[in-house]
């Protein structure tokens, strides 16, 4: 119970992290384009990691490199096509709808690892996703009248996010999480690199007064090593024992800490809906997490009744 407990924990860490920096994160694509900011945050993070993971105590050990390399470049392509088909989303549809279909990845994940990882739907579980939809269409409070080019988009990219928790459950438990983790992002890193060569403009980027911008640098810094570094390895280590649906469930609370630190930061008023929203997401992970122990329990008491 106690280590289900911290598991869950550094998971609602990781989202209260990715929250908290989306605020810092808008208005740094402001200035360096989302390409090359990926570009940025990427590389630095698979250095960081790349040094630790291999240190020569880290490589004494029999490593399976064809394992690793795999397992590493379809998760930073999932990753990958996640971040790039919702940057492209929002040049199609409000950031509302965008931020809704893509956390319908929640909802996907229970489905996908089904046929992936043999794992059984559970009641409570189902429950949870749902509360958990609902909350994100009220705390998005959009308008779905038109489905247009951007929340099909915006719907792909839920998709690969939910492959990527999948696939890191299918993946971690037989694997090095430092190596792991470093070929994730270093796949990342570098399909980011050609897509900003691609279509975001370089010549204006690689600039003193871009780069050294204080916002840039502390952006970077924080997002590379906390949001990135540190929480790719707590998800990988944790999906170790964690079920991929409990994982979705509690990131699902990344926007509700988005919320709560726009409120902080910047004043915005939370409406009635987005707390209403806010509370179900909370109430759908909690639900979720509703020990099977009540459920056994309630059955033993049943067979036990005359």
């Amino acid at each position: 119970m106690k280590s289900r407990v911290s598991t869950d924990f550094i998971l609602l860490f990781i989202a209260f992290v990715w929250g908290a920096t989306f605020v810092i994160v808008q208005d740094t694509i402001h200035t360096l384009p989302p390409f090359w900011y990926l570009t940025f945050r990427f590389s630095l993070a698979a250095a960081v990691l790349l040094i630790f993971a291999f240190r020569p105590d880290h490589t004494k050990f029999s490593i399976n490199w064809q394992h690793h390399l795999l397992a590493g470049s379809i998760l930073g392509f999932f990753l990958f096509a996640g971040y790039a088909l919702q940057t492209l989303s929002l040049f199609y549809t409000t950031s509302g709808k965008s931020g809704f279909l893509t956390g319908i990845s929640v909802a996907l994940v229970p489905f996908l690892a089904k046929p992936i990882l043999k794992t059984a739907i559970t009641p409570n579980g189902l429950i949870g996703v749902t509360m958990a939809v609902i909350g994100l269409y009220l705390l998005a409070f959009t308008d779905f009248h038109s489905i247009n080019t951007g929340d099909l988009l915006a719907f792909l990219c839920a998709i690969f996010f939910a492959l990527q928790i999948v696939y890191t459950g299918k993946y971690s438990p037989h694997a090095n999480p430092l190596l792991l983790v470093a070929i994730q992002l270093s796949a990342v890193s570098l399909l980011s690199f050609f897509s900003a060569l691609q279509f975001e403009p370089w010549k204006e980027v690689w600039r003193a007064d871009i780069l050294f911008k204080p916002l840039v640098l502390v952006t970077l810094l924080i997002t590379s090593l906390l949001a990135t570094t540190l929480a790719f390895i707590a998800q990988t280590h944790v999906q170790k024992v964690a079920h991929p649906t409990r994982v979705a469930l509690i990131f699902a609370m990344e926007p509700v800490f988005a919320a709560l630190a726009d409120y902080v930061w910047f004043g915005t008023e939370l409406s009635w809906r987005a707390m209403l929203g806010c509370l179900c997401i909370l109430a759908g992970m909690i639900v979720a997490e509703l020990p099977r122990s009540l459920l056994h329990r309630h059955k033993r008491t049943q067979s036990h009744s005359p």
